[in-house]
């Protein structure tokens, strides 16, 4: 049995660009930064950033461009994909990333959830999850 699945909670490190394949489907990629914190064995607090390349398509796609901007978080669950192509210069490139299959929008800026309500503020609606199944994408769709 194999399994190709990650999960990722982080933040954006720019503004989405959306872009449409010839075909018309729409597609954004992201860079997410992920921290790890622990302590060393002589007591010391250590951190460590991982920055990830997502590709997001579809109905999927178009929500993170119109909800998110640079520093928002998210929680992305998907699968890795390695894909390589031809540089200008003749060498073969190989890029690996996370294609993500379903999206959950993080807080947004100026009110987290734990936050107590204000007296006028209208109630706020859960984050919408985003779950598009079979969406079978292909290398020639990209539009990079």
């Amino acid at each position: 049995m194999n399994l190709n699945k990650v999960f990722i909670i982080g933040r954006l490190t720019a503004d989405p660009q959306l872009r449409t394949t010839p075909g018309g489907t729409e597609v954004v990629t992201i860079g997410v930064a992920t921290n790890r914190n622990w302590v060393d064995k002589q007591g010391q607090k250590k951190e460590s950033t991982e920055f990830h390349n997502v590709v997001v398509w579809g109905r999927q796609a178009s929500v993170v461009k119109q909800f998110l901007t640079k520093g928002s978080m998210i929680f992305i669950e998907g699968r890795l994909q390695t894909r390589s192509w031809e540089g200008k210069d003749g060498q073969t490139r190989r890029t690996t990333e996370v294609i993500a299959e379903r999206i959950q929008l993080g807080p947004r800026p100026g009110g987290g959830r734990n936050e107590a309500p204000k007296a006028d503020a209208e109630p706020k609606e859960d984050m919408p999850v985003i779950d598009i199944e079979g969406e079978d994408i292909k290398p020639e769709d990209l539009p990079f």
